[in-house]
């Protein structure tokens, strides 16, 4: 068995004139990427930490919950292809959005809901959906809608980290996302 890559990649950036950024956490990242790999006009995904204090984090201080960040998904989209609102959509039928800090079984703050906006579109697009779906739920909504901050990429083991185990991360793929650590 090899060892875990424990670099860093760099942190991605839009590469298309074009395109745009978005940020998302919801429970564990692994999955979070890969239901946003799978759709058309998603250029790149890239999984990280976000939100919080500490500015070298690593997978183990962002789970021992005193980094404050998020496990998150960064992606490059193509607006013409994909919008923000279809984006938005996805991310909420991803995961449960009002369980606070946790997703099922993963407990922390680093599972904490959240998006993570990059302009006043994306700020106004996040909150007018949460409204919306807030009426699909008889408690609160606990997502966080914040602005995007510094993200720092998570080490390289963890990007694709769900393809690298075999799972189908090609476009329009609908296999049923199965996470494990």
């Amino acid at each position: 068995m090899g060892t875990k890559d424990l670099s860093t990649p760099p942190v991605l950036e839009k590469a298309q004139g074009s395109s745009q950024l978005a940020t998302f956490a919801a429970g564990c990242f692994w999955s979070v990427e890969l239901v946003f790999q799978r759709k058309d006009g998603v250029l790149q995904t890239q999984v990280g930490y976000t939100g919080g204090h500490d500015n070298k984090p690593s997978y183990e201080a962002v789970c021992s919950g005193t980094t404050g960040h998020a496990e998150a998904v960064r992606l490059e989209y193509d607006p013409k292809t994909i919008s923000y609102d279809d984006l938005l959509t996805i991310f909420w039928n991803k995961h449960n959005p009002t369980q606070g800090n946790r997703q099922g079984g993963d407990i922390g703050t680093q599972y904490r809901s959240a998006i993570f906006y990059h302009d006043e579109e994306q700020k106004n697009l996040a909150e007018a959906s949460k409204t919306k779906r807030q009426n699909n739920y008889d408690v609160p909504i606990t997502t966080e809608i914040v602005p995007a901050g510094p993200f720092y990429a998570a080490e390289q083991y963890h990007q694709g980290y769900l393809e690298k185990g075999g799972q189908c991360a090609a476009k329009g793929c609908s296999d049923n996302i199965r996470c494990y650590g």
